[in-house]
């Protein structure tokens, strides 16, 4: 090779090798917070957690290779949310999601990091947003469901159990969402013959008390609202249920695989994956101000027939055809 061909080879080479390099780097790893009210070996927690992940991966997003996810639980402890908003804030990561009465606590942790919330029954009443259409801070996501939906449990337990003429509504009477779902329920009482009594949640033992005072009187049912307390302790809810005979509805179908009798209410499942929609959104650069707070666009009826035989209840062919599972 003549001298003059050889610099020239050599120039080119040199030119490259900032290319090759860029090439080599690896992706730039991008950070997402969650937090969630419930203990960390909660079983459906953990299948709402697989789910954002699989959303996640749908677009592109893949732990360790350009993502890490950092999570971080209140396994039902208010205090505990709080410190775990605290903790999780100040790692300042891309973007988090967080869900039900957690809400609340990393709004308070940060009015700067990007937020995607799930499952949050009100949350132009809690504060949370501006409007559903233009959240305008730095949250938006998926709101629970809308409050008329509250008075189709009451219609459903009048179904499933025509003898029911009372109906104790467990609330956590603390939270806008409470108040607002009972106030629905309570109005549409006296169309449907059902007297209402709410019955106010704080902790397992007060719960107890509460039900198995409510069931001294006949003819009763329970209603358990929204709630991250009726979560944390849905097993008690549907044991008291069963140990004083009551016909219970709840939101969504985990209670009727644990034995409950019946759900109405969305896919939260599905909601965590749609949250990566937003989550991949936001990444790519645009603000949560700017993007819509959406509903559900499912809703499931999920019967539980060994616990209605348990109590002695046919269940109206009527409603079996519309179930979109019925547990045998």
């Amino acid at each position: 090779m003549r001298r003059r061909d050889f610099v020239a080879a050599l120039g080119v080479a040199a030119a490259a090798w900032p290319l090759v390099a860029q090439a080599q780097q690896p992706e730039r790893i991008r950070r997402i917070g969650v937090l969630a009210p419930n203990a960390p070996d909660d079983a459906e927690a953990q299948t709402r957690f697989a789910a954002l992940r699989q959303g996640l991966r749908r677009f592109g997003w893949i732990e360790g290779r350009n993502l890490q996810i950092d999570a971080r639980w209140g396994a039902g402890d208010t205090g505990a949310v709080g410190s775990a908003a605290t903790e999780l804030a100040a790692l300042a990561p891309d973007v988090i999601v967080a869900s039900g009465s957690a809400v609340a606590a990393i709004l308070q942790a940060t009015q700067t990091v990007p937020i995607v919330f799930v499952s949050v029954p009100d949350p132009v009443g809690s504060g949370f947003v501006e409007s559903l259409a233009q959240p305008g801070g730095n949250a938006t996501g998926f709101m629970m469901f809308e409050y008329g939906l509250s008075a189709k449990w009451l219609e459903v337990l009048k179904e499933i159990a025509p003898g029911v003429t009372r109906a104790g509504v467990l609330r956590e009477p603390a939270i806008v969402a409470g108040i607002g779902q009972f106030a629905v329920i309570q109005s549409a009482a006296p169309s449907i013959g059902v007297d209402v009594t709410a019955i106010n949640m704080h902790d397992g033992g007060q719960i107890e008390r509460a039900v198995g005072a409510f069931a001294r009187r006949p003819n009763g049912g329970l209603i358990l609202t929204a709630t991250a307390l009726g979560a944390i302790h849905r097993d008690l809810v549907v044991s008291l249920a069963a140990r004083y005979k009551l016909p219970a509805v709840y939101i969504t179908r985990y209670f009727v695989a644990g034995g409950g009798l019946v759900s109405y209410g969305p896919d939260f499942v599905d909601q965590y994956r749609r949250a990566a929609e937003y989550v991949d959104r936001i990444l790519k650069g645009e603000k949560p101000a700017d993007l819509p707070v959406q509903a559900p666009t499912k809703y499931e009826l999920v019967i539980n027939l060994r616990t209605a035989k348990t109590l002695g209840l046919e269940v109206p062919a009527t409603l079996l055809a519309r179930a979109d599972e019925v547990i045998e």
